[in-house]
């Protein structure tokens, strides 16, 4: 009968929540407004349904309805682990479902790195005459100036290897029950984190290309802006773990949520290896340097 019990408990049934409709409303309107925002900001038009989406309002509506969903959803979560509904099944499951999502990451960033490689290994194929004219037959793009690769890019790979090593600090600390190690290591690597997207941002606003004037800017930007994009995320993530960890709401036994932001952090640390080596490096080789 204990068993019997014991296995009911551990498929306990939680009741459905709208969190994950209102995620796919979200994105839905995210979506089409990021796509009006971008034609607004060129001056141009998105008819959709007979209605001109060329605006940013759409685009800030998806981005609220993404926060209140992170916000209800998280609270939620955590809400479930403390009434101990987080059974083992349910533990497995997060944890299913935290790999399934770090790998469908990784295919998406897949997709930006085959983009660049594309580009930049076939930059004088003769059958794609109109590829061979806009780059000048050469990669980089003829007349494009590169960032330096030893300057801001090798100072944000040390920030983020810094801010992996503070995070595993912080895990190991948690499992031998150090508070106070804890906090600190995590505190350090959202600070890691800010300052990753603060030198990013200044990178950004001095580069000496643009989005929209190569192939080269469209798959740099892509790429390492869609990383910074997930660094800021992950910011968010161990900033939500920190408040948790000051208020005590891990424990050695019971981390998970801490266990997943790490998992994640080390997937951007990763990534961005990846990013320096083909995109900043061997990307930008033979390149004449921005001064």
């Amino acid at each position: 009968m204990a068993d019997a019990h014991q296995k009911n408990h551990d498929y306990h049934i939680i009741d459905p929540s709208p969190w994950p409709l209102l995620a796919s409303i979200g994105a839905f309107v995210i979506t089409f407004g990021g796509i009006g925002y971008m034609r607004y900001l060129n001056g141009g038009q998105f008819n959709l349904f007979g209605m001109n989406l060329a605006n940013p309002w759409l685009f800030y509506l998806g981005l609220a309805i993404i926060v209140y969903v992170m916000i209800g959803w998280w609270s939620d979560t955590i809400k479930e682990g403390r009434e101990g509904n987080h059974t083992r099944v349910v533990s497995l499951h997060l944890r299913y479902g935290m790999i399934m999502f770090i790998a469908s990451e990784v295919m998406f960033f897949v997709a930006w790195f085959w983009a660049f490689f594309d580009a930049s290994l076939y930059a004088n194929e003769a059958i794609q005459a109109t590829r061979v004219e806009a780059l000048g037959g050469q990669w980089p793009p003829a007349g494009i100036e590169v960032l330096d690769p030893w300057h801001l890019p090798i100072y944000n790979t040390v920030i983020l290897l810094l801010s992996g090593t503070c995070v595993t600090w912080a895990h190991h600390a948690l499992l031998h029950n150090d508070r106070k190690g804890l906090v600190t290591g995590l505190a350090l690597t959202v600070a890691l984190g800010i300052l990753f997207s603060c030198v990013q941002a200044y990178e950004y606003a001095t580069a000496p290309f643009a989005f929209s004037n190569s192939i080269y800017g469209a798959t740099f930007f892509m790429a390492t802006g869609f990383h910074g994009f997930h660094v800021l995320i992950g910011t968010i993530f161990l900033a939500v773990c920190l408040i948790r960890a000051m208020r005590g709401g891990f424990t050695p036994e019971r981390h998970f949520g801490f266990e997943a932001a790490a998992w994640y952090w080390h997937f951007v640390d990763v990534v961005w290896l990846f990013l320096f080596f083909a995109i900043y490096i061997w990307g930008g080789w033979g390149a004449p340097l921005a001064h």
